[in-house]
């Protein structure tokens, strides 16, 4: 899988080398443990961020389960394969081209944020500022899912232990569950990943 910076200008190469349906980590549907969460009841409707929203089927999902939501992704061909898809699918989403470290948004505007994949790509020197960021534009006692790489691919910078995942979070976060799994992505490898259910 090609590893970049998410605000580096070569995700655009990425998008640019794949069609939607080839991309490394697009499966063609919704990721299972969004599906399980929605279908739980653990969140519901509301104003939802969808963070590296990539081509859009996961805020897709969301907007058709009746959730309002703002997708955001620095590539802007993600971005227009996102909005050609939700067209397709007649999904009303929100679809932005920006920056996780600078979010442009209010405070306390969101009651969920999806991210799965974005955190992981944040580099090291800026973790807390995106922490801190997105943090800020929850509302309280909302919820932020995160998935993100598991030490299990191997070693490198952005493959989390569950205790450094605990120590970067339970400052600015209540820690529900975390849950390690692995998962067969959409180039045929498998890798394996923690999700994360906190509560702000």
């Amino acid at each position: 899988m090609l590893m970049l910076s998410r605000h580096d200008t070569g995700w655009d190469k990425i998008y640019h080398h794949y069609t939607p349906e080839r991309l490394p980590w697009e499966l063609g549907e919704p990721r299972r443990g969004l599906v399980e969460l929605v279908n739980s009841g653990l969140v519901m409707p509301g104003k939802t961020l969808d963070l590296c929203c990539g081509a859009g089927t996961n805020p897709i999902y969301l907007a058709m389960k009746g959730f309002d939501v703002t997708a955001l992704d620095i590539s802007d061909k993600a971005v227009e394969y996102a909005r050609k898809k939700a067209e397709k699918a007649d999904a009303e989403i929100n679809l932005l081209i920006g920056n996780f470290l600078n979010l442009p948004f209010k405070s306390k505007m969101f009651d969920f944020i999806f991210d799965f994949g974005c955190f992981h790509h944040v580099e090291v020197k800026d973790r807390i500022t995106f922490i801190e960021g997105i943090s800020k534009v929850l509302k309280p006692k909302s919820t932020y899912f995160l998935t993100c790489f598991s030490y299990k691919n191997g070693p490198a910078w952005n493959h989390f232990r569950r205790e450094q995942i605990f120590e970067l979070f339970e400052d600015y976060f209540e820690i529900e569950w975390i849950k390690h799994f692995s998962s067969l992505e959409g180039d045929k490898v498998t890798r394996y990943f923690y999700e994360v259910f906190m509560k702000k």
